[in-house]
């Protein structure tokens, strides 16, 4: 008589279900983080087809009602200095981000903009890429 097994425990592992998680979790992530925005206000920011730096320090927000914030802190015109200087912490290399709504007047873009130059910070307009 021939009494041999027919069925045979397999070793092999397939990873077939695995690379589906790993796709799907990779397009949720990449659609979540999309969703994220920089700041709560909402601004309308100027369109431009050049896209912004990713690094940044310290970031000043104007709004279209004028109110000046750094960071996540509003403050006034007269503490707006010491404020960006207490954010980039004497680095060289701090980056400022200024994120001006489009009907913000010229003159408040180019207080913040001489408060940088003034401290040999880096200058950045943030824009809306279209």
């Amino acid at each position: 008589m021939n009494l041999k097994r027919r069925n045979r425990v397999s070793a092999e592992f397939s990873m077939s279900s695995m690379t589906d998680i790993v796709f799907l979790l990779l397009i949720f992530f990449m659609i979540a983080s999309t969703l994220v925005t920089s700041s709560a206000l909402d601004l309308q920011l100027p369109s431009s087809k050049v896209q912004t730096v990713k690094r940044q320090d310290v970031t000043v927000n104007i709004s279209p009602d004028l109110r000046i914030s750094v960071g996540k802190d509003i403050v006034s015109e007269a503490e707006l200095e010491s404020a960006i200087l207490a954010k980039a912490n004497n680095d060289p290399e701090a980056v400022v981000m200024l994120r001006a709504d489009k009907s913000v007047p010229y003159e408040k873009v180019v207080m913040v903009m001489d408060i940088a130059y003034r401290n040999k910070l880096k200058m950045i307009a943030a824009t809306n890429p279209k």
